[in-house]
């Protein structure tokens, strides 16, 4: 039961930092940058691995997405530029992060080199969010039927390095948390059992 508390806190931490952050997608002088992948990555961490319960808070977080950017066009101004057909393909792209942190949770150890291997795994799945959102967007949008594919790819590089940054940035602080916390709990149950 524990466990399940202590999910279900971490589980509305994540929500609550994506309504917090999402809407500006690199961040500014007046706001944080948007932290909805690494929330996806860091559900997949934390929930059970694929059961009913994680399939519902998968798809709570799609729809608190699908919500904030409703609100944010229809009532806040937003563009609705990126509103396409390729929209859908968001499920995609945030279930490669999702799968990517389910994928760390079975092989995480508490080691350096675990440390590494979520760095790598973050990167990875960033990466492939990225390919998977930008990749449908190029081709579903309609709004780049007269470009080429390299044109295309050129153009949307220069947002690669925001886009990796904005998750790794908050990855890196939950790693920096999780490990505090881990070791924290560790000396209290050392100091109990005394």
């Amino acid at each position: 039961m524990q466990l399940q508390t202590k999910q279900l806190g971490m589980f509305a931490a994540l929500a609550l930092l994506m309504a917090a952050t999402r809407g500006s997608h690199f961040g500014s002088s007046f706001s944080l940058p948007d932290a909805t992948l690494a929330v996806f990555l860091l559900a997949g961490f934390f929930m059970p691995r694929f059961t009913f319960t994680a399939l519902l808070a998968f798809v709570f977080l799609l729809l608190e997405a699908g919500g904030i950017d409703y609100y944010a066009i229809n009532a806040a101004g937003v563009s609705d530029w990126c509103v396409t057909p390729a929209y859908w393909f968001l499920i995609p792209t945030y279930a490669s992060m999702w799968l990517g942190g389910r994928w760390f949770a079975t092989r995480e150890q508490y080691t350096l080199s675990s440390l590494a291997l979520f760095g790598g795994v973050s990167w990875l799945a960033t990466t492939a969010a990225f390919l998977i959102s930008n990749g449908s967007f190029f081709l579903l949008s309609g709004r780049y039927s007269e470009m080429s594919v390299a044109e295309y790819s050129g153009r949307v590089a220069q947002y690669y390095t925001p886009y990796l940054a904005g998750s790794l940035i908050y990855l890196a602080l939950a790693a920096v948390v999780y490990i505090l916390l881990h070791n924290l709990n560790k000396s209290y149950a050392g100091t109990a059992n005394s």
